[in-house]
């Protein structure tokens, strides 16, 4: 009998009554709901055939209750910006709405019910532009176009407003992510109603395009970071494996200006010019002007006088292309543009519910035009389309991936773009599985072109998380001729690291049954000897310290206090040192103390944790370098007690990174003594004399980076709410003493600042310096690792070049792992550049006095990734 829900009869019975009482339960939507929610299912049957209805049904509901109109037209208007496959659609019953003989309504001016719909809507749009809410901007712009071009909104007015959106390109020190969103407005709304807007005279399409063209031009230098296939030899080559988003609707936009706009019947759906044409009143659109970005008036300065205010820099966006045109669509086209800009904004849309975006996706057919894709496997065959007939799995897939694989940071969660696409798995095996496979053998293939070490992280991240939610199956044999490669070789690299993700997510004999037998041999390099877990070097009894480390463990075990532990590590510490006196006692002490804690709290993360804040006395004391006192910090003490973390974890190298992140939080060790540790210690390679970075090691120093930012925010946080505390107490002790509000500078009393605040401002001013330290010794260690003056690495020189690259096949282990730090170095500038912008003149003043001199391949391609991240000269 289960104990669950009370067991037996009883707890069945009263989960069956609740279940009754769940679908007795009525849920009662308002007339306005029900309103809404008949807006948004407009289209489920069969969008062209319910138009005339919908149309209807929404006068009847208007003719009934005047009052109904904000109604409407928020039901449109959320319908719009959150269904935007069915914008043309929605254009089209406003069409008809707008016809005035068809709808009479007692009203005094005669105006169209469409019209009085659309005087809301664009209410409601402004409303969007003031809060800079730029995707819904977007779609409503692109409605607006719709219905330029079923003539309902006046060309000269729909034109002046995309010229609006481009005069926000000339804007001085405009924004990259302002800039991209504005220009994406103008062009997307171009595209639509070009041709409409082309037979005013008054009105310059040219001058549209030419806008957005300069613009696109002024970003060539900061594209050289955000590529998807690395090269770090000057080149002026576009890439072929990807297209940026500005470029792509610019592409798209001056093919269909060269043909007057020919092509737009081709690309977008168009249901109103079957409705009888409109010569009726027109709209016109009122004049806007784009709010300026919001900026905070009270930001603190640091010691220095720099702005510690940081926003997030937006960089171009480069999205992936893994298969040819004939496949997918290029986006370059205005069809292709047509799709993928569908399909994303669904993605993205949609990110709330990845069921029901997986279903829409692959419903995206019915929304596009006829013969966009093949038919579905079952479905009546159709007659192809010239230069379209695309695979539709295909399309979303390379979609989907295309922005998960986003440099510097996808839009959202990895887990979200990677759940998404299981949900397509599952609701089409057997049209999205193929479609899969393809895209993570093109995806595999680019790893030896140079595929950026970010995302090769991603892809692994990926594929191991999709094959353990398909019962891990995949044709390992097939790679497995590349076990033959150098072990630093990207593809070496990434095979280790999906076996290393697949253990994790399941257990280490069944990840090994999964792979053909060249690949577990112990000399391929694949798999571990034995299965992950800690490596507790004194459990040898063979260890010359077995027998110390025991006693420490039994203290440690027995819960014993942490002033019994110090003295017992004393007295062994005096005793070690009469016999090895030749041995450093204190780093053996210190490995000793940590590997017994490690080992103690190693059966799980609470267990972990536990033996942690009971024994932070016990830590802090070795990280001052003394056992007996709390002194200042020693940074020897520290490396020992990270380098004691990383022996004991060696076998599944993942948990370094975690008991680091809990040892800063504890302030065991200071986020500038993990990236020190990772560049020193950690960064040491047994094929080259010069320390390197890889992925587990940029782990480290990503947690250490994120940590010191982190906590910068934090207090900043804190020192805005005082303050503005403090406002409000002083705003009522003036209204308290009836003196006026607005009191002249020079008159107004001045506030004494409180304890608390002058405590936070301190600790303010404490964390940004800490916060400048941690920078500066990354770009310290990656100029050691790659353009050092004094210790010049010749791998890092020697890959620069375009031969050698066009060489790589023929390239050493040391040239790849030189190639994987370089990678990077690329992500590191373009992750924090906004803190590198922000300290760029002290970093830059410390650090690149190290650098090698000019001319050397190097140095020059060192600093011009630099200069680049921080909005200098490249």
């Amino acid at each position: 009998m289960s104990y669950h829900g009370g067991g037996g009869y009883r707890g069945r019975q009263n989960r069956d009554f609740d279940y009754h009482d769940r679908r007795q339960e009525t849920i009662h939507e308002t007339a306005e709901e029900r309103q809404r929610t008949f807006i948004i299912r407009l289209g489920e049957v069969d969008p062209v055939q319910e138009l005339q209805h919908f149309a209807e049904q929404l006068k009847g509901h208007i003719t009934e209750k005047p009052a109904n109109i904000p109604v409407v037209s928020e039901g449109l208007r959320f319908a719009v910006t959150e269904q935007p496959y069915k914008i043309p659609y929605y254009a089209t019953a406003l069409r008809l709405l707008y016809d005035v003989p068809a709808i009479k309504l007692e009203d005094a001016e005669g105006v169209s019910l469409g019209r009085q719909i659309l005087d809301d809507l664009w209410k409601g749009f402004q409303s969007y532009l003031d809060k800079l809410a730029w995707r819904e901007t977007r779609l409503c712009v692109q409605f607006f176009a719709h219905l330029t071009v079923a003539r309902v909104i006046t060309a000269q007015t729909m034109y002046d407003l995309l010229r609006s959106f481009t005069a926000v390109l000339d804007e001085f020190g405009v924004s990259h992510g302002r800039a991209k969103k504005s220009a994406l407005c103008a062009a997307e709304g171009l595209m639509i109603c070009g041709a409409t807007i082309k037979e005013d005279t008054t009105a310059n399409v040219f001058e549209l395009i030419s806008s957005i063209q300069a613009y696109v031009d002024s970003t060539s230098d900061s594209k050289i970071l955000i590529q998807p296939i690395i090269k770090l030899y000057p080149t002026t080559e576009s890439v072929e494996v990807a297209d940026e988003i500005l470029d792509s609707a610019l592409s798209a936009l001056q093919i269909l200006n060269a043909s007057d706009f020919v092509q737009v019947s081709e690309s977008f759906v168009q249901p109103y010019k079957e409705t009888p044409s409109y010569y009726g009143t027109t709209f016109d659109l009122p004049s806007i002007l784009v709010p300026p970005e919001v900026v905070e008036l009270d930001s603190l300065s640091t010691e220095s006088g720099e702005d510690a205010l940081v926003k997030k820099e937006e960089w171009p966006e480069f999205h992936a292309r893994l298969f040819d045109s004939d496949i997918t669509p290029d986006p370059t086209t205005p069809a292709g543009y047509a799709v993928r800009s569908a399909l994303l904004d669904t993605i993205d849309i949609f990110e709330v519910n990845r069921k029901e975006c997986a279903r829409l996706l692959l419903e995206y057919p019915k929304w596009t035009l006829h013969g966009t894709f093949k038919a579905r496997p079952g479905a009546p065959p159709h007659e192809p389309v010239m230069g379209k007939d695309w695979q539709l799995e295909s399309t979303i897939i390379e979609t989907v991936l295309g922005a998960l694989l986003l440099l510097p940071e996808p839009s959202h969660k990895a887990v979200y773009y990677i759940a998404l696409i299981t949900e397509l798995c599952k609701l089409s095996p057997g049209t999205v599985g193929p479609a899969v496979g393809k895209s993570i053998r093109k995806l595999y293939a680019f790893l030896a072109d140079g595929l950026d070490v970010e995302l090769a992280c991603r892809f692994a991240d990926w594929f191991a998380v999709h094959m353990s939610n398909f019962n891990f199956q995949w044709v390992w044999k097939e790679w497995v001729p590349d076990v033959t490669l150098t072990p630093g070789h990207p593809k070496r690299v990434f095979m280790r690291r999906a076996v290393d993700y697949e253990t994790r997510l399941s257990y280490y004999d069944r990840i090994v049954k999964t792979l053909p037998e060249p690949m577990q041999n112990p000399d391929a390099g694949l798999v571990p000897s034995e299965a992950p877990g800690p490596d507790f070097e004194y459990d040898d009894p063979a260890n010359h310290y077995h027998d110390a480390a025991q006693a420490v463990l039994h203290l440690i075990r027995g819960r014993s206090k942490a002033e019994d532990v110090i003295s017992h590590l004393e007295s062994l510490k005096n005793s070690l040192e009469t016999i090895d006196s030749d041995m450093n006692i204190d780093t053996i002490i210190r490995s000793i103390a940590m590997q017994t804690l490690l080992h103690v709290g190693s059966r799980s993360f609470s267990h972990f944790l536990n033996a942690i804040e009971r024994y932070l006395p016990l830590l802090r004391n070795l990280a001052s370098g003394s056992l007996s006192t709390t002194g200042s910090p020693s940074l020897e003490a520290r490396m020992d007690i990270m380098t004691a973390v990383a022996n004991f974890w060696k076998r599944s190298r993942h948990m370094i990174v975690i008991v680091f992140d809990k040892l800063m939080q504890y302030q065991i060790v200071d986020p500038t003594d993990a990236v020190a540790w990772a560049f020193t210690c950690g960064g040491k390679n047994s094929t080259s004399t010069f320390p390197n970075i890889d992925a587990l090691l940029w782990d480290v120093i990503r947690s250490a980076l994120d940590k010191a930012n982190g906590r910068v925010l934090i207090a900043r946080r804190k020192v805005a709410a005082l303050r503005k505390e403090e406002d409000e107490k002083a705003a009522l002790t003036l209204a308290s003493n009836g003196t006026s509000m607005e009191v002249d500078a020079e008159t107004k009393p001045e506030i004494e600042e409180s304890p608390a605040l002058s405590t936070a401002l301190k600790a303010f001013s404490i964390l940004t310096r800490e916060q400048k330290m941690v920078l500066s010794r990354a770009l310290d260690g990656f100029v050691d690792c790659l353009a050092s003056a004094s210790n010049p690495n010749p791998n890092a020189r020697n890959i620069v070049a375009e031969n050698a690259w066009h060489n790589r096949a023929n390239w050493s282990e040391a040239e790849w792992v030189a190639l994987e730090t370089w990678g990077w170095y690329r992500h590191f500038c373009r992750l924090y550049s906004p803190y590198l912008r922000s300290y760029s003149t002290t970093l830059s003043t410390v650090s690149f006095a190290k650098v090698g001199s000019a001319g050397d391949p190097a140095v020059d391609t060192f600093r011009r990734m630099w200069n680049i991240a921080t909005g200098q000269d490249a």
